[in-house]
């Protein structure tokens, strides 16, 4: 019961008397001089003055008590318990008098608290019962609610708080005195060396060098702001053991943006494979720190720390780096102390093992000294074992491998800060086709190697692929640490000579991946070979994976390579050296090999290459045509009769001429991509095929054949533009509509929409006049995804179960021709009558009574059952028809009856009808005095022989159409009730015989066309 509720059962007016005397009515004043105003001198029954005794007391609260019971409704707890609620009452009352408080900390406290400290201090009623218990509660807060009301009444209560307030300041800012005393604030000397350091520091760190590229025309230092590239990085716990290399890596929604890291958490030990942008991102960290302002960084690469043999304190910090600003004394040490610093610790991977645990040691001192700042060390993966810094609450991060979308970006900014935007697009295609190169792009140093080295080359890169991977390996295996300057333990020439043989036993096995200890004894057997390499197997396979750049441990116990086109390289090189050739060409057939068998050509002495492809091309399969063709990018020096003739024998696959070769040729598979022509020099029918076989292979390898569209989207050829517009559902939709679609000439094609991704991406779009939705679309969901809804002239609307209002397509306001086609449960044609319309088709929706009030249609196309008797009855007869197709069932009801309303039709096109046309049907027909085309299905002469009997001659007709013949029709009966035939087009199936010498006797005076569908 709350003190409220028994307010009212007590009614404030009668009770509020009895506990006001509980207080004394001239209590002291201010009591600016005298000690506080305690609550025992404010009650009644305390001291010398009393006015009420304890017996007082017990009878006022037998009266509260009397009269909560006595009140009406429900007795708050059994009678027989009402002597004993009084008496504790009574007691909890008395209790005020013992309380160590004054009257302005009492209201401070508020009356629940205050009445929780009178329920402690008196002994517990066990002997209550709870509904007892529950009201000696509320009744307790009830007083003491109007006790504290009292209070604020008294004149001196005013007076007394303010002197409470005021000696509450006065403390306060003695506290705050005495706080700034013990801890002063920076002195001016540290603000102005500040401004002078983070400047200093945003100004060191704007750069991105990647080492190891000796190149003549390309920059190895770019501007930061212009070359950075946002990366993401995964949790370890909450990242998958990742793809194979060279696959696509899933979707992770595990991944956040790298420099975002220290903003969730204010220690990260980010760990990432070599060139991955782990320096990069410290660099970036510290110039947007340095900028903000609102934390000061150090940039402390370990390799340069741990010369100096101790690891600095954080006065030494900027010493140990080579900053030239000097900091006034104890600076350092005051930033951390104010938990403003911002800790870049980098490549704990380049100090030697035996110093990564003194490294440890020193930086748990730090944090244990200077706690409130954030921390950032970053690794490569194999360095140091999982949770090395659990303990410090250090979040472990790895930073994932770049996407597609971020690949593309990189190589934007790469050429716009180099000056070269002429080389952008071309790289960016062989990035789509060359499934080797975009396998190696995936961490910011392979990006830019590539970059530099096409442009190195003018655009020529993939004449020189093999100096692409001689360059990568060379810059990973020993210049990039030793211009670094890092001791290199192992020499470049072992190392090749290991990894080499790792990735043969790999190739062999078919596999990607092998365990740790089969890798450990292919080591060990090839140490006795290698002079220079020294300590046993496992030191040795440890640097391999620590600082070779090739080897990763993709999972506990596991090694692979980095990149899967390293190890077919370097497969390759190793079984030419041993002369394995046969080994290589027993598995041309097998897709995995691809790769591998290429690089061995490349690998291969002239004899050598020229052996291989004759024995490729002995094969007479297309696809190692094909392959040798792919080879011989890797060659300069070949055989002249050898080259010809692969030259020869890929002319004939390439490009296909049809869409049966393309089909063909796509079957060779992803290899085909990387040689397929652009549309320079191609007639419009092999610019197709090309498209063809490209979409083909879009859903093996997406990247690849977007890139071979890419370079047909300016093609004006129709049929070209229909098969890209065709081949949107096979690619990714945002993409494709921005790479391709966006481009293409609108000019007599429609685009097709079926789900609600393609339409987002539609409304990004250019308009589309003529537009399609598959599928279930909603109305509003179709006016949505078109911005600008006046420049829409055609609508087809197919397989749509969740159309229901056609009045919904009203803001299509300058639509003209709309087909709805299976939407079972569309109505309101008749709120479409203020559209422009002209064209109109219909097959199986819910209700086309609406079709008689659309005033403006020219041509009619009815694909269903039509209510009524008459054809007047639902056709629009104010309509100026000139064109009407009736198809299947519509004529069920009607027959041909009222077609005479239509005088101004020159078009009739009867379709498979399944109700025969009687005479009173074809008199209409003859009614009709603008008609001059006559169109009739072949299913209506072989199902219905006799119809054609009452046909009336209708002299004006002078085009008959007969469409799905099979040659067994008569059309006797129409020649010679058409008299005025100036063109007779008959359509047959292709896969059978056509008697056309037959029909042409029958017409000899009209131009006969027999065409193949």
């Amino acid at each position: 019961m709350e003190p409220t509720v028994l307010g009212g059962r007590l009614a404030s007016a009668a009770i509020g008397p009895l506990v006001r005397k509980l207080i004394v009515a001239d209590g002291p004043g201010a009591g600016l001089v005298d000690r506080p105003v305690r609550l025992s001198a404010l009650v009644s029954f305390r001291g010398e003055k009393r006015t009420l005794g304890e017996k007082d007391v017990h009878r006022l609260a037998e009266r509260i008590v009397t009269r909560a019971v006595e009140s009406p409704g429900e007795a708050p707890f059994p009678a027989a318990e009402q002597t004993a609620v009084a008496h504790a009452l009574a007691r909890r009352l008395l209790a005020l008098g013992d309380l160590e408080m004054d009257d302005v900390q009492a209201v401070r406290l508020g009356h629940r608290d205050l009445a929780t400290r009178l329920r402690d201090a008196t002994a517990g009623f066990d002997g209550l019962s709870s509904d007892a218990r529950h009201f000696l509660d509320s009744a307790t807060e009830w007083a003491c609610l109007q006790i504290l009301e009292f209070f604020t009444r008294r004149s001196s209560f005013v007076a007394r708080t303010l002197v409470e307030q005021t000696r509450a300041q006065a403390e306060l800012i003695a506290k705050v005195d005495e706080l700034i005393v013990r801890v002063p604030r920076p002195d001016a000397r540290d603000t102005a060396f500040e401004r002078r350091y983070l400047p200093y520091v945003a100004r060191h760190h704007d750069h991105i060098t990647i080492y190891g590229i000796d190149l003549r025309d390309s920059p190895d230092r770019w501007p930061l702001e212009v070359a950075y590239l946002s990366l993401e990085a995964t949790s370890v716990e909450d990242a998958s053991p990742g793809p194979a290399p060279g696959e696509r890596p899933p979707a992770d929604t595990g991944r956040l943006r790298a420099e975002e890291a220290l903003l969730a958490d204010a220690r990260v030990l980010l760990r990432g494979d070599a060139g991955s942008g782990k320096t990069t991102l410290v660099q970036w960290l510290a110039v947007t720190a340095a900028r903000d302002g609102d934390r000061v960084p150090y940039v402390l690469p370990l390799r340069t720390l741990i010369r100096t043999g101790t690891l600095p304190a954080p006065d030494g910090f900027l010493k140990a780096v080579s900053c030239p600003l000097t900091p006034p004394e104890g600076w350092a040490e005051r930033v951390l102390t104010a938990g403003r610093g911002l800790v870049l610790v980098d490549g704990l991977d380049e100090i030697p093992a035996a110093d990564r645990h003194r490294a440890r040691d020193w930086l748990r001192s730090l944090l244990a000294a200077y706690p409130g700042n954030h921390w950032l060390l970053t690794s490569r993966p194999t360095a140091v074992r999982p949770d090395w810094l659990a303990q410090e609450d250090f979040r472990e991060l790895t930073l994932a491998p770049m996407r597609r979308s971020e690949v593309a970006t990189f190589v934007h900014r790469w050429h716009e800060a180099a000056g070269a935007p002429g080389f952008e697009a071309p790289l960016l295609d062989s990035l789509r086709t060359k499934r080797d190169l975009a396998r190696l792009a995936t961490n910011p140093l392979m990006c830019g190697l590539i970059c530099a080295l096409h442009r190195e080359r003018r655009g020529y890169l993939p004449t020189g692929r093999k100096e692409l991977y001689d360059a990568a390996l060379t810059m990973l295996l020993a210049r990039r640490d030793r211009e670094r300057g890092m001791g290199v333990e192992l020499g470049e020439e072992v190392q090749l000579e290991l990894l080499q043989r790792l990735a043969y036993a790999l190739v062999l096995s078919g596999r990607t991946e092998m365990d740790l200890d089969t890798a450990e004894g292919i080591v060990e057997r090839s140490l006795p070979t290698v002079a220079s390499a020294g300590g046993d197997a496992s030191a040795v396979l440890r640097e391999l994976l620590l600082r070779s750049g090739m080897l990763r441990q993709p999972a506990e116990g596991a090694v692979d390579f980095v990149h899967r086109t390293f190890q077919d390289y370097l497969g390759a090189r190793y079984a030419v050296a041993e002369g394995h050739l046969e080994v290589l060409l027993s598995h041309a057939d097998d897709s995995q090999w691809e790769d591998v068998i290429r690089m061995a050509v490349a690998h291969a002495r002239p004899r050598e290459r020229a052996s291989l492809l004759r024995r490729l091309l002995a094969a007479q399969s297309p696809r190692l045509t094909l392959l040798a063709l792919a080879c011989l990018e890797h060659v300069a020096a070949l055989d002249g009769k050898v080259r010809e003739e692969v030259e020869k024998r890929a002319a004939a696959l390439i490009p296909p001429r049809t869409t049966q070769d393309a089909q063909a040729l796509a079957e060779a598979g992803p290899l085909v991509l990387e040689l397929l022509p652009g549309p320079e020099g191609l007639t419009d029918e092999e610019a197709r095929a090309v498209t063809v076989a490209a979409s083909l292979l879009g859903e093996l390898e997406p990247e690849g054949a977007l890139g071979v569209l890419r370079r047909f989207r300016e093609h004006p050829d129709l049929e070209v533009r229909r098969q890209l517009t065709g081949s949107w559902r096979r690619f990714e939709t945002e993409e494709y509509a921005a790479e391709i679609l966006d481009h293409l000439d609108r000019t007599d094609i429609r685009l097709v929409s079926s789900s609600g991704e393609q339409n987002a991406a539609l409304a990004r779009m250019r308009p589309w006049p003529w537009l399609s939705f598959a599928g279930a679309h909603k109305a509003e969901d179709m006016v949505a995804a078109v911005p600008s809804l006046g420049e829409i002239a055609s609508l087809f609307l197919t397989n749509n179960p969740e159309l229901t209002d056609l009045g919904g397509l009203a803001p299509f306001r300058r639509l003209r021709e709309l087909w709805v086609d299976n939407c079972p449960a569309a109505a309101g044609l008749d709120r479409l009558s203020a559209l422009p319309l002209v064209l109109l088709g219909l097959s199986d929706i819910g209700d086309v009574r609406g079709l008689r009030f659309l005033p403006s249609l020219t041509t009619l196309s009815v694909v269903q059952q039509l209510p009524g008797s008459d054809l007047t009855h639902t056709l629009p007869v104010d309509s100026p028809l000139e064109f009407l197709f009736l198809g299947r069932s519509s004529t069920d009801h009607t027959g041909l009856r009222g077609l005479r309303e239509w005088s101004g039709l020159r078009t009739l096109s009867l379709g498979p009808l399944t109700t025969e046309p009687t005479a009173a049907d074809w008199r209409e027909v003859a009614e009709l005095p603008a008609l001059t085309n006559l169109y009739l299905n072949g299913r209506i002469l072989r199902d219905f022989p006799r119809s054609l009997d009452a046909l009336p001659e209708l002299p004006g007709v002078e085009v008959l159409q007969v469409p799905v013949m099979t040659g067994t029709e008569d059309l006797s009966v129409l020649a010679s009730r058409l008299p005025g035939l100036r063109s007779v087009r008959l359509t047959h199936p292709s896969n059978r015989p056509f008697p056309g010498a037959r029909y042409q006797e029958l017409f000899p005076a009209a131009e006969l066309t027999v065409e193949e569908h």
